[in-house]
């Protein structure tokens, strides 16, 4: 059991991550990481091991999972089967999403990339992060493998969910 605000708090390449619910104590069955994100976050479109479902908390963010793109606003959630390709993007000023990786796996790599957070928050700019070819290592460690780029600010989307 995790009590509100409790749970290992990291600095993970410019978000903060809150591993909730390691994937340890449930013997890898899952683990559950909260995210909070700046506007435009984007990571590469990646493909990993584990599924992996979105449930966002607060702010809009964009998901392409394969050749599909939605939206997701607060309540929405997604689950992207293991191996498809797959990104997002924040599109309101901050988001607050839950990640819950199935097997577990996804909160390994974030603690690999990431430095203790000095606080929950955002971090600061000039926040310790891992180097371009460091991050690349610790992808290749964790069975993560990026497929080509990240969302940019004019990707548009292709529908919005749920339909207004």
């Amino acid at each position: 059991m995790v009590g509100g605000g409790e749970g290992e708090q990291l600095w993970f390449l410019g978000t903060l991550a809150i591993i909730r619910i390691p994937g340890e104590p449930v013997k890898g069955r899952f683990s559950l990481t909260e995210f909070v994100f700046r506007r435009h976050t984007s990571p590469a479109l990646h493909m990993h091991p584990q599924d992996e479902s979105y449930i966002v908390a607060d702010g809009l963010v964009t998901v392409q999972a394969g050749h599909e793109r939605f939206d997701l606003s607060p309540g929405g959630a997604a689950v992207i089967p293991a191996a498809i390709p797959q990104t997002f993007r924040v599109e309101s000023e901050t988001a607050r999403v839950l990640v819950l990786s199935t097997p577990a796996g996804i909160e390994r790599l974030v603690r690999d990339a990431a430095v203790p957070a000095c606080s929950p928050t955002l971090p600061p700019p000039d926040a310790p992060r891992p180097t371009p070819e460091e991050v690349a290592l610790i992808y290749r460690k964790h069975a993560c493998h990026e497929v080509g780029r990240r969302l940019g600010p004019d990707d548009g989307s292709v529908r919005r969910w749920p339909v207004e």
